[in-house]
């Protein structure tokens, strides 16, 4: 809240009415996997026979005989031959077999006599075959396995079949839940958020081009008309600094008032002058004390400077509006709150009230050429920014104002507003 000087009494901010301050914004789903089970092996059951294989291919199993040879397999020298009974013997065929046989033995006899002496002169007792190893039988896919006389009859499978080698589950061990170092919580004080707030590196402000309304306040309407006028361009130079502090930006509301008014930061009349209600994120603007100042005095000069005072009061009131979008305000409200004495209250009082003032005249600055501030509007500007009286001690006296006015109004940066960083006698 901000008051000028002349016939115009301080400025209130603590006045009669009760102000309740409320601080502060507050910043702010796989499907499931079935797993087939692995086929289980087919076994006969406990104490029933093993079933016999059949053969591959149509092999015979291993070479061996069958028992007896079905009809129309060869003999093998075993069993009576197929087709009937055996021939019948001639007679007189005695004498002539008997010859035949004595033949036989005494070649026999013979032969083995020289086969005996053959061995002997190799020098080995095995014969000719005693270096051949004995065959052994493989099993291959597509071919029928080898018959070797030497090879044993197969023996009867087990009744029971062999045991399944037991599978052994993977050992799964409870591993502990990996758990991520929790970063200590950066502690932001009260001074870091007024005195280091990234408002200030949000650079200058440009121009939006802003102009003055052709309606005259010489009436609630005009002075309505130049309040809606001054909200839409303010509504385009904030947003992006603000957004540049990394705040999120939202316009305020706008309420024009005559009389008494009930807010949410308490009640009012229009005996005061315009504020700021944070809770509600609402400017109020003093339509009788607009209208009074205008129509008070005919001659132009003193209506220049009502049009300037609504200008530069309006762009104060949007000053505490960013404060409160980027901290500033419930920060520096918590300092006044701890405060060691009311002397060291007043002093933070003064530089919150000292920054609105100069975060209005960076607008102001920003668009000096389109509203315009030239030839009169110019000079009563600068007056009233250097004549304010500050009963309360709570705002800011008129030389410190004006420094602060003037360097927003040619910095046009909030860089140049940083009240909350600079020796007590620059925010008396």
């Amino acid at each position: 809240m901000f008051r000028a000087g002349g016939n115009h009494q301080g400025e209130v901010s603590h006045g009669s009415a009760t102000v309740r301050r409320v601080s502060g914004n507050q910043w702010g789903p796989p499907p499931g996997q079935y797993p087939q089970q692995p086929p289980q092996g087919q076994y006969p059951p406990p104490g029933q026979p093993w079933p016999q294989q059949q053969p591959q291919y149509g092999a015979p199993q291993y070479g061996a005989p069958q028992y007896p040879p079905p009809p129309g397999q060869p003999q093998f020298g075993w069993g009576p031959a197929p087709g009937g009974p055996p021939p019948r013997r001639k007679k007189g065929g005695g004498a002539k077999v008997a010859l035949t046989v004595v033949g036989v033995i005494v070649v026999g006899v013979v032969g083995l006599v020289g086969v005996s002496s053959a061995l002997k002169q190799n020098g080995s007792d095995d014969g000719p075959y005693s270096s051949r190893p004995n065959p052994t039988y493989s099993s291959t896919y597509g071919s029928s396995p080898s018959y070797s006389p030497t090879m044993e009859r197969p023996t009867a499978r087990a009744t029971n079949p062999p045991s399944r080698p037991p599978t052994t589950k993977p050992v799964v061990r409870p591993t502990a839940p990996r758990t991520t170092p929790t970063k200590k919580p950066v502690v932001v004080s009260n001074l870091d958020v007024v005195a280091r707030n990234r408002l200030y590196k949000a650079g200058a402000m440009r121009s939006v081009n802003c102009k003055e309304s052709k309606a005259r306040p010489s009436t609630y309407a005009g002075a309505t008309a130049n309040y809606k006028n001054l909200w839409n361009c303010l509504n385009r130079a904030w947003p992006s600094m603000v957004t540049k502090s990394g705040s999120k930006f939202r316009p305020p509301s706008v309420r024009t008032f005559t009389g008494t008014i009930t807010t949410p930061c308490g009640g009012w009349n229009d005996s005061g002058p315009p504020f700021y209600c944070p809770s509600t994120e609402t400017i109020y603007m003093n339509l009788t004390e607009d209208v009074g100042n205008y129509n008070q005095y005919p001659q132009n000069s003193p209506r220049v400077w009502a049009r300037m005072w609504m200008l530069h009061q309006f762009a104060h009131e949007y000053g505490h509006h960013v404060q409160q979008l980027t901290g500033i305000m419930s920060a520096s409200w918590r300092m006044e709150y701890q405060a060691p004495s009311t002397a060291k209250e007043l002093e933070i009082s003064r530089r919150l009230e000292l920054q609105a003032s100069c975060f209005s005249d960076i607008f102001i600055g920003a668009n000096r050429n389109s509203y315009p501030i030239k030839g009169q509007s110019a000079k009563e500007w600068r007056w009233l920014i250097g004549n304010v009286t500050d009963k309360k001690n709570d705002h800011g006296d008129a030389a410190n104002h004006k420094y602060w006015a003037l360097r927003g109004f040619n910095s046009r940066s909030p860089s140049a507003c940083n009240t909350y960083v600079v020796s007590p006698k620059k925010v008396q």
